[in-house]
């Protein structure tokens, strides 16, 4: 494995700066793609869907190259934008990123997708069946396992009652994840001392988060940093419950990696979700309990269901944990990454 390192000022805030640092970037990467020692030996391009432009440099370089490209996508742009809020469908930002997206698939040979959903974007918008595999984002079932209670430490470092019943959120705490229908759920069962949140991460909603907790008084919702990578398992295993969350209409396209280490660490999913692949995996392999994104009262009466029998959580726990045996070990799913990299060079 050759690595080429190069220098570039940090990412901020400014939405100019951060494109400037993209273009920079892209003319790095096609320089040393195209003219560095050790790009003359290379027999194919792979490369990922991030920062969004990535996939249209790897194509221009293939032009040159004359080499096969597979295509990662693991977030499709520029509707990740439009879900986000950042850009308008039919919008300057849309039309150029429908312009980049287009360019990157036509000169792929493979583009390797991580959902049926995302197959079916890109089918409708004109890419061949054939050139488009599913391979789901695997989990490494040897590094998020089930930790017992009485061995989890962070019932300890944070001083959670190990007897409680919780609810456990882990992940980006952001405007798409719905986090105040989710504060509205935890106000409205709060009658019940029994039942408990824990909401770990960070990201751009979390001040807002905490004011809310604090002018409400939720003493039902408990707020964690982000812990370190080796304690993955100790996080995944903290609830007796995991959520996959997210604003109608923001998760459509979508499968959140999330849900594989939910189901790694044998705990139930609880989704409250765009309906998608996701409704598919959970109910068929009953492995948790789907509810429609936006619908609180379905989602609260899912939370009930679960805490009013612990027999069931631990079944859709053990049935996650095999469908990630199954279908999602990191095995599995880089065997097919090499079976598709094999493809394209015998072509």
């Amino acid at each position: 494995m050759r690595i080429n390192r190069f220098s570039m000022f940090r990412e901020g805030n400014n939405a100019i700066l951060r494109a400037l640092r993209y273009a920079l970037i892209s003319l790095k990467q096609i320089y040393h793609g195209i003219f560095s020692q050790y790009a003359k030996d290379c027999d194919v391009i792979f490369t990922n869907s991030t920062p969004p432009i990535q996939g249209a440099v790897s194509a221009i370089i293939k032009k040159y190259k004359k080499i096969p490209l597979v295509y990662n996508l693991q977030d499709i742009f520029p509707d990740s934008l439009v879900n986000n809020g950042l850009a308008k469908k039919g919008g300057v930002l849309w039309k150029i990123g429908r312009v980049i997206e287009n360019f990157t698939y036509k000169h792929a040979d493979k583009i390797i997708v991580i959902s049926e959903d995302f197959k079916k974007n890109i089918m409708a918008k004109g890419v061949p069946e054939e050139k488009i595999v599913v391979v789901y984002n695997w989990v490494d079932q040897h590094a998020v396992v089930d930790i017992p209670r009485d061995q989890n430490k962070l019932f300890d470092a944070y001083g959670l009652d190990r007897n409680k019943f919780y609810i456990t959120y882990n992940g980006n705490i952001g405007l798409s994840q719905n986090m105040d229908m989710l504060l509205e759920v935890a106000k409205s069962l709060r009658t019940n001392p029994d039942i408990q949140f824990v909401l770990v991460g960070d990201g751009a909603y979390l001040d807002e988060v905490k004011r809310i907790v604090a002018e409400n008084q939720l003493d039902n919702v408990h707020l964690l940093p982000f812990q370190p990578y080796e304690d993955i398992s100790h996080v995944f295993s903290l609830g007796d419950v995991s959520l996959v969350i997210s604003k109608p209409g923001t998760g459509a396209a979508s499968v959140p990696s999330k849900t594989w280490s939910i189901m790694s660490a044998s705990r139930p999913v609880l989704a409250n979700f765009d309906e998608n692949e996701l409704k598919e995996i959970v109910n068929k392999h009953r492995c948790g309990i789907f509810t429609k994104a936006g619908d609180k009262e379905a989602f609260v009466e899912g939370i009930l269901r679960l805490y009013n029998d612990r027999g069931l959580c631990k079944e859709y726990g053990r049935n996650g944990r095999q469908f990630v045996m199954d279908n999602l070990t990191r095995e599995v799913g880089t065997g097919k990454y090499v079976e598709v990299i094999k493809s394209v060079v015998k072509q």
